[in-house]
């Protein structure tokens, strides 16, 4: 998928105006939040298995070249293959190069954010594969022409009249010629449509959230069973995953599992929980004739060495962008690429580019409710915070905005100029928003008054409000 980060003003202030996107994120927003509330709030070892879970990921990270040969072995040792992706190019070649040796004709897909980085469903589709996404949200936003606007529910930002539109537009030519509303029928006949396409499907490519260096199995996590339908249906199995996707054993993959699906809906554990490993045995009773697995590094490598490693923990749960006031303001599709929200605020700019994507760390209010909630306890305000240093320091910025920045620094360092200065701007403010309290336009604010009021000072600055209650208070 080509990003669009550059463009995140824009599109924001599209958002901003769409109502529908408005409502759409309304439910979904209280939902996620108060889900992952109660559920948390049940197990008191939570913030102990959090600590455990980094301790886990920062072994495995300080030893990754071990593990991830490791996992290697065992796939192979199991009749499987295993390609290793510098590039995103890389990696769409591998998956094109099977396919084609496979005499493959159509191809379902499971929910991959990897095959979205690499931008895999265009390559495919380029090269006269038929791709079917068949997970329900990724379904939708590919009859849409979209892409997913949330790691976890692709298709959040459709309203149910929107998918009714959607569906009853291209299912006629499947004989579904009724138009249907009830969230019950749509997703059946959703169903009716996709089960032909398991049945006929050549290859199946899935994602991974996790791969097992013990045991060289890759697991995906699912409410809906396509993940099994993609992976054991078809003759030719394969799993796209990043390279930091490993852990070193089947128990450390069960201590994460128990802070995913409560940390991105709010569940004990998700419907399905698919351990894969290698091709169909002569024993089984189903599965692939063949097992491949593309792993991906697209700059994981180089992160793995800089002040942004903290950033490889994330396990994609979603509970960043779930609890972010920008992400709930501007849904997923205004950040313009595949990771959305604080994760997104991190990952695009180290894989895109900062030059790409500056705007998107800029957009946070660094408010920190995402280092909160985040299980793996990423520090994403502070790796947002250094990637504002890196686009001043590689002179990224723009200059009006350097030397804003440049100004500031100066009175924040003078303490005596900027009181002074602050005040006087605090009794100027104060005097001319006095006759309503609010301010509905001041120069160099339109970003936020044009959306709202802003409440006038009081005319007295913080740290002098703060030092008349302090003498006060001594007499």
């Amino acid at each position: 998928m080509k990003s669009a980060a550059h463009d995140f003003p824009a599109r924001a202030r599209s958002a901003l105006n769409n109502p529908d996107l408005a409502r759409a994120l309304a439910r979904a927003r209280t939902g996620f939040i108060d889900r992952r509330l109660a559920v948390v709030e049940t197990l008191p070892e939570f913030q102990a298995l959090r600590r455990v879970a980094r301790e886990i990921k920062e072994h495995t990270l300080q030893h990754l070249d071990h593990y991830l040969e490791r996992f290697e072995a065992r796939v192979r040792e199991h009749g499987g293959h295993v390609h290793w992706a510098g590039t995103p190019a890389e990696a769409r070649a591998i998956v094109l190069d099977i396919c084609r040796a496979a005499g493959a004709k159509r191809v379902t897909k499971g929910k991959s954010m990897v095959a979205e980085e690499i931008g895999l469903n265009d390559a495919l589709e380029g090269a006269g594969f038929e791709v079917i996404e068949t997970d329900l949200g990724e379904y939708i936003i590919q009859l849409a022409n979209e892409p997913p606007s949330h790691i976890i529910v692709p298709a959040i930002h459709k309203t149910k009249d929107q998918i009714s539109d959607l569906f009853h537009t291209h299912h006629a030519k499947h004989g579904l010629t009724e138009r249907q509303t009830e969230a019950a029928a749509l997703v059946g006949e959703a169903r009716a449509v996709l089960r032909e396409k398991f049945q006929s499907a050549d290859v199946g490519i899935t994602g991974a959230n996790f791969l097992v260096a013990e045991t060289g199995s890759s697991v995906i996590v699912t409410n809906e069973g396509n993940g099994d339908l993609t992976n054991t249906l078809p003759r030719v199995h394969i799993v796209t995953a990043a390279i930091e996707k490993v852990v070193p054993t089947l128990d450390d993959m069960s201590t994460i599992l128990r802070l995913l699906a409560r940390s991105a809906t709010g569940q004990e554990t998700t419907a399905y929980t698919t351990v894969s490993s290698g091709p169909r045995r002569a024993d089984d009773l189903d599965g692939p004739q063949e097992y491949h697995v593309v792993l991906v590094d697209n700059g994981r490598s180089q992160m793995l060495g800089n002040e942004f490693r903290e950033m490889l923990r994330c396990i994609r749960c979603g509970a960043c962008m779930n609890h972010c006031p920008v992400y709930h303001a501007v849904g997923g599709h205004a950040y313009g690429w595949v990771y959305v929200g604080p994760m997104g605020s991190v990952l695009t700019p180290l894989i895109v580019g900062l030059d790409e994507a500056r705007n998107l760390p800029n957009a946070c209010t660094l408010n920190g409710r995402c280092a909160e909630v985040c299980p793996m306890e990423i520090p994403l305000a502070d790796l947002i915070r250094k990637l504002r240093e890196r686009e001043f320091d590689e002179r990224i910025t723009p200059p009006r905005v350097r030397l804003g920045l440049r100004a500031w620094a100066f009175m924040a360092r003078r303490p005596a100029l900027y009181r002074l200065a602050t005040s006087v701007g605090m009794r100027i403010l104060g005097l001319a928003g006095r006759y309503r309290g609010r301010f509905r336009w001041l120069p160099f604010a339109g970003g936020w008054t044009g959306t709202r009021d802003l409440p006038a000072p009081t005319g007295r600055t913080f740290m002098s409000a703060w030092s008349k209650q302090r003498a006060e208070g001594r007499r």
